[in-house]
């Protein structure tokens, strides 16, 4: 019991990698904001789960490409749970499709940029004047942000690079105010995003190709998060951890 205490707004919180991060708080004792847009029912079944085992949660609809729905998931956090924010997980986002430059239009990359890059600097312009010292930040970034990802997913890549960079520039600036931010950049793991986006005979040659010799686990993922979130890692910011069962390295 950890996070006893302590609240955390888990963006893109009702399925997979958000799932499990969820779960994950729940148990540590945090009060858990679990946030979701076009996932009800997953939402749902994410926060039975989280009560059913005795925690504390809502689940909160809101579109974070919004710059006042950003601000009102904090606003609903805040009316739930009491006025400060202490741990914040940017995990919303997503490929949307695999297009090359020349299928790829003016709208396309900026809905992208808007659903993995501007949702992560307006979710930080919402939450962290209610973060109190000693208050941290988890962004999830990707291991395309490294290579530039596979066929298609130039903007996906690019999005997720700036990811990076803004944790860098992020753990600077409120370093001084005690708060820490850091990502995480995954590999293949298991979840619906490479279920859809990903051939399965391209997974069984990544899975092949890893050291580990399989797909990562969102749990796996869930874990490196509430490390972070935690006071274990009390000296750690700024970092973008690979976890990617020795794939690439940074």
């Amino acid at each position: 019991m950890e996070l006893e205490g302590k609240t955390a707004i888990v963006t893109g919180g009702g399925r997979d990698i958000g799932r499990a991060i969820s779960i994950r708080l729940a148990e540590m004792g945090a009060n858990v904001v679990l946030n979701y847009y076009n996932t009800p029912k997953d939402a749902e079944e994410t926060l039975a789960t989280i009560q059913t085992k005795g925690g504390k949660a809502i689940a909160v609809k809101a579109d974070l490409t919004k710059w006042d729905e950003c601000f009102r998931l904090v606003e609903e956090s805040q009316a739930a749970f009491g006025n400060k924010v202490d741990i914040l997980v940017n995990n919303a986002g997503g490929l949307v499709a695999r297009k090359k430059l020349d299928e790829m239009d003016e709208e396309f990359w900026d809905f992208v940029m808007d659903l993995n890059l501007k949702s992560v600097f307006m979710m930080h312009k919402a939450a962290v004047k209610h973060m109190p010292e000693g208050s941290s930040i988890v962004n999830i970034a990707s291991q395309a942000g490294r290579d530039g990802g596979g066929g298609g997913a130039s903007a996906y890549g690019t999005s997720k690079g700036a990811v990076m960079t803004f944790t860098r520039a992020m753990a600077k600036e409120l370093g001084p105010q005690g708060i820490r931010v850091n990502a995480l950049c995954p590999g293949l793991i298991g979840t619906l995003f490479h279920d859809t986006f990903t051939p399965d005979n391209v997974r069984e040659v990544v899975a092949g190709k890893t050291p580990l010799r399989r797909e990562g686990r969102a749990d796996e993922v869930a874990d490196l998060v509430a490390y972070l979130a935690s006071d274990r890692s009390s000296f750690v910011s700024g970092a973008n951890f690979d976890i990617n069962g020795g794939l690439a390295f940074s």
